[in-house]
């Protein structure tokens, strides 16, 4: 679906042009407040997970990172939902943009750290990218809770509506299910 690839890949961009100016501006030097006690720029190699964690777990976020890049792109072929493309896409642009500092940086092939650069007060430092796996987490549970399905027959085939009216009101995508079912039962008949 041609929506995931497209917020992939400024989701993508974005990261690893925000990474490269972190590191050159950021490098050896105090950190930068921005807007004074809510976002500062303080320039960290990450070698965990996300905040920091499990930091001798390089490898193994490596492999998770690629995995999930690849079910993800195997998974966009069945897409007809543009909700759940914007979703995926986020979290395909996170996970590339992590998972290129883990393979191109040092230490080492697969062993790289993460440039983290915005800190918020009593929060760890993050990256663009852990932003969008992070948005891509919220919306992927808000289209679970509210049944959007990622897959099933194109919006042409049906008569599903908008993912974003469906979000807005849970009880129309029943109305639709049922809809759908009578005009097959028409078609048929």
């Amino acid at each position: 679906m041609l929506a995931l690839g497209l917020v992939a890949l400024v989701v993508y961009a974005v990261d690893q042009v925000t990474k490269v100016v972190a590191k050159s501006a950021l490098e050896g030097k105090e950190p930068v407040e921005v807007l004074d006690g809510v976002l500062q720029l303080r320039l960290v190699l990450n070698p965990g997970a996300a905040f920091g964690i499990a930091g001798g777990a390089t490898v193994l976020f490596t492999v998770v990172a690629a995995v999930v890049a690849v079910v993800i792109i195997r998974m966009a072929r069945t897409l007809h939902s543009t909700a759940w493309a914007v979703a995926l896409g986020l979290l395909l642009g996170g996970a590339l943009g992590n998972l290129t500092d883990r393979v191109l940086r040092a230490p080492g092939l697969f062993r790289g750290h993460v440039v983290d650069f915005l800190e918020l007060p009593n929060w760890p430092v993050f990256n663009v990218a852990d932003m969008a796996i992070c948005c891509a987490a919220a919306l992927l549970v808000l289209l679970s809770l509210r049944g959007v399905q990622p897959t099933g027959p194109a919006h042409g085939d049906d008569a599903h509506g908008d993912d974003a009216e469906a979000l807005a009101d849970p009880g129309r995508e029943e109305q639709q299910d049922v809809s759908a079912a009578e005009l097959r039962e028409r078609r048929d008949a």
